[in-house]
């Protein structure tokens, strides 16, 4: 890369960082905000929620690692690109490792946190396929024999998979208090 794009690329990243909110302020919100909801869709989705974030957590599920190379990949603008892996950082989603000391340069790995979202992105995309294309763009296949893949539930107690008309939606007992409220 060459000098100017390098110094370029930096001062975009410090420019984004400048504007960006604290550490501190992303991971207060989100512990106050689950407090306050007790819903762990919604605290998913103020991690998650948004067009740009979901397809960084593709790209990296793909192997993308790198800034330049998730903002080529998805044409993103820089700023945008900055905030979104910061914040995945934040969450325990990413990890930043430094690849390159000088300049310092970082890439951005799935934690075990990120990598337990592969099964939501799975369903993500199998529901776009099931409902917004006439034919998948992408097949998922057992890298061992090429087969096909299949996303189900599955009950180890009775061992048994079953579809989402026999899920039932309980309050967790830990989370309620002495008088019965959660």
């Amino acid at each position: 890369m060459s000098e100017h794009l390098e110094s370029e690329h930096l001062e975009s990243e410090q420019a984004a960082s400048e504007h960006a909110v604290s550490d501190q302020e992303v991971s207060e919100s989100a512990d106050r905000e689950l407090d306050d909801r007790g819903c762990s869709i919604q605290a998913s989705l103020d991690v998650l929620g948004d067009r740009w974030t979901i397809l960084i957590m593709r790209d990296a599920f793909r192997g993308v690692r790198r800034f330049d190379d998730f903002r080529r990949d998805l044409d993103i603008a820089r700023p945008v690109l900055t905030e979104r892996l910061k914040r995945l950082v934040v969450a325990g989603v990413l990890e930043r490792r430094l690849y390159c000391e000088r300049p310092p340069r970082y890439e951005y790995r799935l934690t075990p946190m990120g990598a337990a979202l592969s099964p939501t992105l799975v369903a993500l995309m199998r529901w776009g396929d099931d409902w917004l294309t006439d034919e998948p763009p992408t097949v998922l296949v057992h890298e061992v024999c090429g087969e096909p893949l299949d996303q189900a539930f599955v009950c180890w107690h009775c061992d048994e998979t079953f579809t989402q008309s026999a899920i039932a939606s309980r309050p967790n007992p830990s989370r309620q208090t002495p008088n019965g409220a959660t």
